[in-house]
């Protein structure tokens, strides 16, 4: 048995054991330190995963199996943003390309979150994705690659949050543009709303923290009804396709050589609705019974977003009879233009759209929690400047404060970059999916070499057993393929308005940490591996 001892930074320092032998979970429990009270500290495996982890309870593990699913089929808004990008499905791909891109993108979630849901059973931790590539790594690379790891998701986070609060200021903008025409929406009234949004959804991330897991539970259950307030009125008084034309409709208005390609880029509209369920497990430190409930309630979170989204793209695929006129719509959104003209009403139309509206502004709130909570968790392992800072969790609050004002201000100074350029804002909107896809790429593919040299794997509440190699190496064709097309325009020819300034910012990003890492990084940085206490 190694030598454990407490530590005030959220740490319980352990050194270093003896490789060569299988995987143990023989760890003491009076090696347990928490800060929070008895009830907080969760099961007796929590604690047992944190003495082994390496680290201190300082969060409060109050989330359960039904609001940690509400946190994360409420922040990925499946069915919410296969409505609010309708407008780049019909563009590249059309109806078929929308109900065959959705298909495809269904079958790759179900491999990729199998493999991360093992992971998260093994480790489950708020680093996530950068913990479990310092664990499953090569050494002679283990500590660069959960480095770069750590940043990229980190501002991949970041910026999800400006994201969808851009998305809901637009939708709004869109609204007034259908009631009144005569309406020109500007720049600073869309940085005003961004603005509105994260504060609104920062005071539920502080002074509202302790009912967030209630608060979830409630959202899941309009995430659920909310869906079939819109879908009735469409099944109801929308005109049809018939199943040819809805199934089998492509189209290619980005102007692509084949029409394979545009099916390509317009799946990236199916794909940004089902990815990012890792949500869930960078709350992981806040669940109750973590390394069981986890796994179920992010593999629950991708069958329930499944079903929701089908029951969306069949509708859309069968009432979209003219995607053109939707296309062309002032309002910026074809759903919104599709409510208004299924309806004739310009209050049926606000209600529907208020209801994505608030569903959107939920995952908002939990998006803001991932983000402050993957800042945190990269600090204490003083991966970033200012460490220090970030990784305090404030007493009585029992959340990282300073990582969430953090996430405010990362909201409210990307928002002001629109003043000057709705591209520049754009270009770092873009970056979460490359960092959530590259996240993936490289803990499934660690792990997946692990399985390959046939080295021990950790115990884990749920495990693929037999059947890992095949999944994780399925997860990887599948991540590989969305990666390069998640660099593609929507459209050609291409200019420095249309550009997809994704693979600038992927870049950048991976360049700043590079070069932090050479000089300074590579001085602080604590890989989670160095503090685990798991024999190998």
């Amino acid at each position: 048995m190694s030598n454990i001892s407490k530590s005030s930074n959220g740490y319980v320092q352990t050194t270093t054991l003896p490789k060569g032998e299988q995987y143990s979970d023989n760890v003491q429990l009076e090696d347990f330190h928490a800060t929070v009270a008895d009830k907080w500290q969760g099961t007796l495996a929590d604690k047992h995963d944190m003495v082994m982890l390496g680290r201190s309870q300082v969060l409060r593990r109050n989330f359960s199996f039904i609001s940690i699913l509400g946190f994360s089929a409420v922040l990925i808004c499946t069915w919410e943003l296969i409505l609010a990008n309708l407008l780049f499905a019909l563009t590249d791909g059309g109806t078929g390309g929308l109900f065959w891109g959705f298909t495809v993108t269904v079958i790759a979630s179900i491999f990729i979150f199998l493999s991360v849901a093992e992971m998260a059973s093994m480790s489950p931790t708020a680093g996530g994705q950068y913990h479990w590539v310092s664990e499953f790594a090569p050494a002679f690379c283990q500590k660069f690659l959960s480095y770069i790891s750590g940043w990229i998701l980190a501002m991949g986070w970041q910026g999800a949050v400006v994201g969808l609060s851009f998305v809901v200021g637009t939708i709004i903008q869109g609204l007034i543009s259908l009631q009144d025409p005569s309406y020109e929406p500007k720049q600073w009234h869309g940085t005003l709303l961004i603005m509105a949004v994260v504060l609104f959804c920062i005071v539920f991330n502080t002074s509202l923290a302790k009912k967030l897991p209630l608060i979830e539970g409630f959202i899941l259950l309009l995430h659920i009804i909310g869906l079939f307030a819109i879908v009735i009125p469409l099944w109801v008084l929308a005109p049809r396709n018939t199943p040819s034309v809805a199934l089998f409709r492509f189209n290619n208005g980005g102007n692509w050589p084949s029409m394979g390609v545009a099916y390509m880029v317009g799946l990236l509209t199916a794909l940004s609705s089902m990815m990012g369920y890792d949500c869930s497990v960078h709350m992981s430190e806040e669940i109750k019974d973590a390394s069981n409930t986890l796994p179920r309630a992010m593999l629950w979170g991708v069958g329930l977003n499944a079903v929701l989204g089908y029951v969306v793209v069949i509708t859309l695929c069968f009432t979209v009879t003219d995607p053109d006129a939707l296309l062309d719509s002032d309002t910026g959104f074809p759903f919104i233009q599709l409510f208004f003209n299924v309806t004739h009403s310009y209050t049926a139309t606000h209600i529907m759209s208020a209801i994505i509206i608030i569903n959107i502004v939920s995952a908002v709130i939990s998006e803001i929690a991932t983000a402050s909570r993957q800042i945190w968790s990269f600090a204490r392992d003083d991966g970033f400047p200012f460490s220090d800072f970030l990784k305090k969790v404030s007493p009585g609050w029992n959340i990282p404060l300073n990582a969430v004002a953090i996430s405010f201000g990362c909201g409210v100074g990307i928002s002001l970059i629109n003043l000057g350029s709705s591209v520049a804002l754009g270009a770092i909107i873009s970056l979460t999916m490359s960092a959530l896809l590259s996240s993936y790429m490289l803990s499934i593919g660690c792990i997946f070499l692990k399985r390959l040299r046939r080295e021990p794997m950790p115990p884990s509440a749920f495990t693929l057993g037999r059947y890992g190699l095949i999944i994780n190496a399925i997860a990887l064709g599948f991540l590989s393929t969305f990666f390069v097309f998640c660099f593609f325009p929507t459209a050609t020819p291409v200019d420095a308005s249309t550009m997809n300034w994704n693979i600038a910012m992927f870049g950048g990003i991976t360049l700043f940490a590079t070069i932090w890492y050479i000089f300074k990084g590579h001085k602080k940085y604590r890989p989670p591996v160095d503090i685990q206490n798991r024999k190998l």
